[in-house]
């Protein structure tokens, strides 16, 4: 799976309100969710990357709350990936779960800047920056947590396992 598109960098420590603040977890329709995606940061977010972006952060990126709207937000805003020196565990396991990739990579935030196009390949864990032409490598997602990201998340993977018994 080849992922492409700018990155939109964050900092250290961005936690899930916000990712997407509070006040809008009443809200289940991600066409909704997406409008306040990165709101407590970058409002206007979801407008700006109509066309796709790659979240590209810091440390402890995800921490807080469980919340599974903010990796639902970003999908819906149009963020095709994740990348990060560190993921709060349960930010990152919602993200595979609904079919977000989310990868972790050492030094990630210090060789890309706002604004670059990357290249990522999710199988082999390869993150190209199309500007400097560097190449930087990760551990490559699980081939069974690839399949969950093909399949759209956890609950379209089990549809087709079902369906195909």
């Amino acid at each position: 799976m080849i992922v492409k598109a700018k990155a939109v960098k964050f900092g250290n420590n961005v936690d899930t309100d916000v990712i997407l603040p509070g006040k809008y977890l009443a809200l289940t329709d991600p066409e909704e969710l997406k409008n306040h995606a990165m709101e407590g940061i970058a409002p206007g977010f979801a407008s700006k990357f109509a066309e796709g972006a790659i979240v590209v952060a810091g440390e402890n990126f995800g921490q807080g709350s469980s919340r599974e709207h903010a990796p639902i937000a970003l999908k819906a805003a149009g963020v095709r990936c994740v990348v990060a020196e560190s993921f709060a565990r349960i930010f990152y396991r919602n993200s595979m779960n609904i079919g977000l990739p989310a990868l972790e990579c050492s030094g990630v935030s210090t060789h890309v800047i706002d604004g670059d196009q990357l290249s990522i390949d999710i199988d082999r864990g390869e993150i190209k920056n199309l500007r400097t032409g560097e190449t930087l490598r990760t551990e490559a997602i699980p081939p069974n947590l690839i399949q969950v990201l093909n399949d759209g998340g956890i609950m379209e993977h089990l549809r087709k396992k079902r369906s195909h018994r």
